[in-house]
């Protein structure tokens, strides 16, 4: 296998680059992204490279530009070992968030992903509401989630939580992994495939770090212990990196977040809270938003103890969400049109103005 291949080149791809070939283009895969330049791995070894001013001006905003896992076209230069980047080939998939400032902006948090593992300890991180929060992004980027529960040492009962868990995640796998006691690798290390792309995912303090220095068989990235009185930790990873595994494919790991905003993920949650579909039919009205109707098939289940009230409520919190930040984009959206159609406007009447008209 070439070393492309197994960073999870494949026809799909190939056939995204064809246009591109007559153009003398190398092409490569984002393994880390810096702030001003990337590493990307290419058929000659690793490149440290930069995009085109071009395409950092033709770009709508940051998403559209590279991103780890992306694969990318690229001219190479001194023997190789630099190169410029000129486009980034078409993505499969990608996980995104909303940004964590003020902007209403989309953050991918990894391109051309096939299995997500969301990460979760078996301490007071535990927590099934920010769970859901984590499977509706990764189910709207079909992509193929996995979740971890992680330091299952550190809790009396691992198997009741894992039962839970298996019960929210319906057809998904749950594992329950212990780097302490070496329990649950033997069947964490099968989903591990040649030429597939994993990702982690969680909070800051689950361990992520810890699970890929395991799977690598070294201390490859730092750890750092969390606070016992909160099980918080720091962010030990602090940008996101791509490696390759012995088992085969390769894994990015991605810092800790505290926050996980919705980004267009209406059929993320369509997909996570399926359960709930089947009682839509019994809602008096089509466009029922479970919440103040009468007659709505969601809140007779919930009253009649079918659907937990837990979950009922974070469902309708995640709608919510969703349901400002699609208006909210929509309302940025008509601003920036109006901007950019101002500017022209004022653009022509000056060169009118210039020519005389």
């Amino acid at each position: 296998m070439s070393i492309l291949k197994a960073f999870g080149w494949s026809n799909y791809f190939e056939e995204n680059f064809q246009s591109l070939k007559s153009q003398e283009f190398a092409y490569g895969r984002v393994i880390i992204e810096n702030k001003t330049n990337y590493l990307v791995v290419t058929e000659t070894g690793e490149v440290q490279a930069e995009v085109t001013g071009k395409l950092l001006f033709e770009s709508e905003s940051g998403s559209s530009l590279p991103k780890v896992g992306d694969w990318v076209a690229l001219m190479l230069y001194d023997d190789d070992t630099k190169g410029v980047i000129h486009e980034a080939l078409p993505r499969h998939t990608k996980i995104s968030r909303k940004s964590v400032d003020k902007k209403l902006t989309e953050q991918v948090i990894a391109a051309n992903i096939d299995v997500a593992l969301i990460v979760m300890s078996l301490d007071d991180n535990y927590n099934l509401n920010r769970l859901e929060r984590f499977l509706v992004s990764v189910l709207e980027s079909n992509v193929e989630p996995v979740i971890v529960l992680n330091k299952t040492d550190l809790c009396e009962n691992p198997e009741a939580k894992i039962n839970d868990v298996q019960k929210l995640a319906g057809e998904f796998k749950v594992i329950g992994l212990s780097v302490i006691t070496k329990t649950g690798f033997d069947d964490f290390q099968k989903i591990f495939q040649p030429g597939m792309t994993y990702v982690l995912v969680g909070s800051s303090g689950v361990g992520k770090s810890t699970i890929i220095n395991y799977l690598l068989g070294e201390e490859k990235f730092k750890t750092n212990d969390v606070r016992i009185f909160d099980s918080k930790g720091r962010h030990t990873t602090t940008k996101r990196e791509m490696v390759l595994l012995p088992q085969g494919g390769v894994l990015i790991d991605t810092p800790g977040m505290k926050q996980f905003g919705l980004w267009n993920a209406s059929e993320g949650i369509a997909k996570t809270f399926s359960a709930f579909e089947e009682f839509t039919a019994a809602c008096r009205y089509a466009d029922c938003t479970h919440t103040h109707e009468t007659k709505c098939g969601i809140k007779d289940a919930v009253a009649a103890g079918i659907i937990s009230e837990k979950r009922y409520e974070n469902y309708i919190k995640l709608r919510k969400e969703l349901d400002y930040v699609e208006r909210q984009n929509d309302l940025t959206k008509q601003i920036e049109f109006k901007k950019k159609w101002k500017s022209i406007s004022k653009e022509q009447k000056s060169f009118s103005k210039r020519r005389g008209y």
